[in-house]
């Protein structure tokens, strides 16, 4: 496990993050993602199905699939940490057609996990939000199943055309900073080698569908402008990123200085490149 770093965002970002869901005042999701879901997947022909929620937390809290599951939807939420799964499946102990499964999701037991929970190759949606070494984990999924719709974190203070992932280490443990996930631009590396195309982006949430079911696709650099750049309230919804405000305006070189200082308690934990 990583040790705990003395960053003011650690202390700052959970009240943040309070403050900021009750101005916005959405529901289960953060920020509007289910009805951007619901939209999507209409375009898509998909009524109903299987949801897959990898890092469920609670259940509740900011959860992509819940309200899915409360109209019909089956599926498999997962957590590992024990308090949250336990809220968790107080909860889901009304929707018995929703499997749960309490485990630290890694990119070596995740396929197994789908294939016992009888997961079907082509599910419908898939809700994956680790808060670490995300990348890995979506890349396995996508080697042997096909979601019809992915519904991806990304770290989104980070902007394209920088490709930055923390890398696969089974004691990572998110510290409440800056240092998580991937970015736009490493998913999209994923998607194209996949035959996935990147389609949306919300906010920190980045849709993907397979290259064949005819959505538009998107660039990173258009759906990070769209859906994170250009948005006025994005520091209404994400004080805490204030601080990194300043890759925006550095030219590629300084960007890539920028970030590896932010993150040079991390070293050789993490990749980054343009």
């Amino acid at each position: 496990m990583v040790s705990t770093l003395p960053d003011p965002v650690r202390e700052r970002i959970a009240p943040a993050w309070r403050r900021a869901r009750g101005r916005l005042g959405r529901g289960y999701d953060a920020l509007g993602e289910i009805a951007v879901t619901r939209s999507l997947l209409e375009q898509l022909g998909v009524r109903g199905g299987t949801a897959v929620d990898v890092a469920a937390c609670d259940g509740v809290t900011k959860s992509n699939t819940l309200a899915l599951y409360e109209n019909g939807w089956r599926g498999l939420a997962v957590e590992g940490d024990p308090r949250r799964f336990a809220q968790l499946a107080r909860v889901y102990s009304r929707l018995p057609q929703v499997g749960l499964a309490r485990l630290w999701v890694t990119p070596a037991n995740i396929v197994g996990l789908l294939e016992s929970a009888g997961v079907g190759e082509d599910f419908e949606f898939l809700s994956l939000d680790l808060d670490s070494y995300d990348h890995y984990v979506l890349a396995a999924i996508l080697e042997r199943f096909q979601p019809q719709l992915v519904c991806a974190e990304i770290n989104e203070k980070i902007p394209p055309p920088l490709r930055f992932t923390v890398t696969f280490d089974p004691d990572h443990v998110w510290q409440g900073d800056h240092f998580y996930g991937q970015s736009i631009s490493k998913l999209h590396e994923l998607a194209v080698r996949h035959d996935y195309v990147l389609v949306r982006l919300h906010y920190n949430n980045a849709f993907l569908a397979p290259a064949a079911s005819g959505l538009p696709a998107s660039t990173p650099e258009e759906a990070y402008r769209a859906g994170y750049l250009d948005r006025p309230d994005r520091l209404r919804a994400f004080p805490w990123n204030a601080d990194m405000e300043a890759l925006h305006s550095l030219p590629l070189d300084e960007q890539l200085a920028f970030v590896r200082r932010r993150f040079a308690a991390y070293e050789g934990r993490f990749e980054l490149e343009a």
